[in-house]
């Protein structure tokens, strides 16, 4: 994790003298959806503000693909994001909007995030949030600028007195005052150049005293490789060097910090409609090598279909990233944050390769199986989405960057409500979650992933403080994307209608400063509590703290524990962290399909022959299937117990024991437990041989 001090300020030179500024009450940089209800708020509370964004589109991710809405408990989520939803929710209840199917057909799929009884709707086509953004900030077009096309001057961008920014610079020369400013880019551009402090990369556990921060080998089971894949570019020859995407060297121990970040991806807007779809095409600067890995370890065995589409309105798609090769591009943006702009362009071209060449690969490849060319060549880019950008999706999903390191640094004690601040702005509700940040070769020769965190959360308050710089820093600088937090509670926070909350929470703040001529760091927190709650925002509800034991370690457990993680699976793919008491990171189950075809085999590595009492762990829940099948191969043969996964187990409300056996010394036993026969989901946790007193 790297801690930047306070910048120099950028100071211009003698012989450029500064244009004349287009002035604002409140500038805001940065079109992103935070950015959006920034300018919005600051327009009905009187104030003229401008939107100066980057690029020639505006909504970031929320028009750039993301379509299926990550939030957690909805309850949390208030004010002009709120109100955004709920103009989904009118737009699509028009039938005219429906083309390709109808309302009642997709609510009947139950779409990811929607219940269809509610006056909100979660998820939507990328050309419908343009639509009502537009819609929306036409209401306020007297008092809001938007300016296209125009970045920040990272040599002399941002001219300060004292505390304050008073200009920002773009590189066009245009400039632009404000009393107020907002930085709601992904990247945090402005504030950096403000003398602002930020982090990038994961702290280690020990600085926030986290537990799930830093590098996560033993925790990372979820998008992981189930099958041995040899790393190197000859098979079994290290001295032939590694393929692409893999660090051959030491990742450090878990826990520690280090400058990396999870992977960025593109959110796709596929469609598997014949007369909207495009094909996949094979890129011209296709390389082979880069997708080595990928044909490996199919052909290994991993027959899994490495995305994840969610289904939108009008069978159309967002699609994400899944399973151990997929649309993350593991490991190469780590030069992203602080890179210059034509460094970014790089890093961004090199996702945009990787993605569309992946595609091609799974849809088309010859050493692909037929299962996944068939299921990948049933979609395709979507032709009457992003239709100014190839029907590519405009916005790279940019998952973290910088993270200032303000007021109050948000931690994984707020996740879990252990802390609680008394000056929310709004809330958060999502899992703590870090896509994969790193590839790495194992001491047996094999590739692994490295970084994929998925642990619960309560909705929980965010800080004010946590959006404003340290006093002094800057004086009139408002960070509602960017914010203060450390790599794993931003990997909660960083959701699309949190920011658009935190947008909103941070304009209401500036106008308050404007108008009592005070600092950020002095305004009244009674009046902003008063306003916010006053459009709508919600800042905090009861709601228990986590459980202090969501999970169960191996050591606690005694005895040869193989967990979910180790076995050896054919099937159970799906991965789940949500019911508490499991043994590790999480579980998996079948996800209620393909009964008969899935199955997990535990064999674990015995020090001596002897009796050994065998159980199983598991999460019950009524959803669980109840006549599932336990196969436990001993030295004198077989035994088969039935095990009803909706009852708690006995022991810790954890351990089922399923008898008594004899085991020869090493690897010749084993426990498998299988789908066949089953109604409900099976969920396969860890398994356990104690030696029989």
């Amino acid at each position: 994790m790297k801690l930047l001090p306070n910048l120099l300020l950028a100071t211009l030179a003698a012989a450029a003298p500064l244009a004349a500024a287009d002035s604002y009450d409140i500038v805001v940089y940065g079109g992103s959806s935070g950015g959006i209800t920034a300018a919005i708020q600051a327009a009905r509370m009187g104030r003229t503000a401008v939107i100066i964004e980057p690029t020639k589109f505006l909504g970031g991710l929320t028009t750039g693909g993301l379509g299926a809405t990550d939030i957690g408990n909805k309850k949390a989520i208030g004010g002009m994001s709120r109100e955004f939803y709920a103009n989904v929710f009118t737009y699509y209840n028009d039938p005219a909007k429906w083309q390709h199917q109808t309302r009642e057909e997709y609510y009947a799929k139950k779409p990811h995030g929607n219940s269809g009884n509610e006056n909100t709707m979660w998820t939507f086509e990328p050309h419908v949030a343009t639509a009502i953004y537009e819609t929306m900030l036409g209401t306020v077009k007297n008092k809001v600028t938007v300016v296209f096309s125009e970045r920040l001057d990272l040599k002399q961008g941002v001219i300060k007195s004292g505390t304050r920014i008073t200009q920002i610079i773009m590189e066009s020369g245009r400039t632009f005052a404000g009393k107020m400013f907002i930085d709601a880019t992904y990247e945090g551009d402005l504030m950096a150049k403000a003398g602002v402090s930020y982090a990038v990369g994961r702290e280690p556990n020990t600085l926030y005293d986290e537990t799930i921060n830093g590098v996560q080998k033993v925790k990372t089971i979820h998008h992981q490789f189930t099958k041995n894949v040899d790393p190197y570019v000859v098979p079994g020859d290290p001295k032939s060097g590694v393929l692409p995407g893999i660090d051959p060297g030491d990742i450090g121990e878990d826990g520690s910090g280090d400058n990396k970040l999870q992977a960025y991806n593109f959110r796709m807007c596929t469609t598997d409609v014949p007369e909207n779809r495009l094909d996949w095409e094979k890129p011209a600067n296709y390389d082979e090598k880069w997708f080595e890995l990928a044909l490996r370890n199919v052909e290994a065995g991993d027959d899994r279909i490495s995305w994840a589409p969610s289904m939108m309105p009008n069978r159309k798609t967002d699609t994400n990233n899944n399973f151990a090769i997929s649309t993350d591009f593991i490991g190469q943006n780590f030069g992203y944050p602080d890179g210059d702009y034509a460094t970014r362009a790089k890093i961004w071209q090199a996702h945009v390769d990787w993605q569309k060449g992946l595609m091609w690969t799974y849809a088309y490849h010859p050493r692909v199986p037929e299962k996944i060319r068939t299921a990948f060549q049933k979609f395709g880019l979507s032709k009457d989405e992003f239709k100014d950008n190839g029907n590519w999706p405009r916005q790279l999903y940019v998952r973290e960057v910088r993270r200032m390191v303000g007021g109050y640094v948000m931690s994984e004690k707020n996740c879990k409500r252990r802390e609680i601040v008394e000056d929310s702005v709004g809330m958060g509700a999502y899992n703590m979650d870090s896509h994969n940040v790193q590839r790495y070769i194992t001491k047996e020769g094999f590739v692994r992933n490295e970084g994929d965190i998925q642990i619960g959360t309560r909705p929980y308050p965010i800080s004010y403080r946590s959006i404003t710089p340290k006093a002094a820093e800057c004086t009139n600088l408002l960070v509602p994307i960017c914010l203060s937090a450390t790599h794993i509670s931003y990997g909660s926070i960083r959701m699309e209608p949190v920011f658009m909350v935190m947008g909103q929470s941070a304009a209401t703040a500036a106008v308050l400063a404007i108008e009592s001529d005070k600092d950020l760091q002095q305004i009244d927190l009674a009046k902003l509590k008063e306003k916010l709650l006053a459009d709508g925002q919600v800042l905090d509800f009861e709601s228990p703290p986590m459980p202090e034991h969501v999970s169960i370690s191996k050591e606690k457990l005694g005895g040869i524990v193989v967990d979910d993680s180790e076995a050896e699976l054919t099937g159970f793919s799906s991965e789940g962290h949500g019911t508490p008491g499991f043994v590790g990171a999480g579980y998996r189950h079948d996800g209620d399909t393909a009964k008969g075809e899935q199955k997990a085999r535990f064999t674990p590595d015995l020090p001596a022959a002897g009796q050994y009492r065998v159980a199983i762990t598991y999460s019950a829940l009524g959803n669980r299937a109840d006549k599932v099948p336990v196969i436990i191969h001993h030295a004198e043969g077989e035994a088969t117990v039935i095990v009803n996964e909706k009852k708690k187990a006995p022991e810790q409300d954890i351990l089922l024991p399923l008898g008594t056996y004899r085991f020869e010394k090493g690897k010749s036993g084993w426990l498998e437990i299988r789908n066949e026969g089953t109604k409900g989901h099976v969920l396969i946790d860890a398994a356990q041989w104690l030696p029989a007193k």
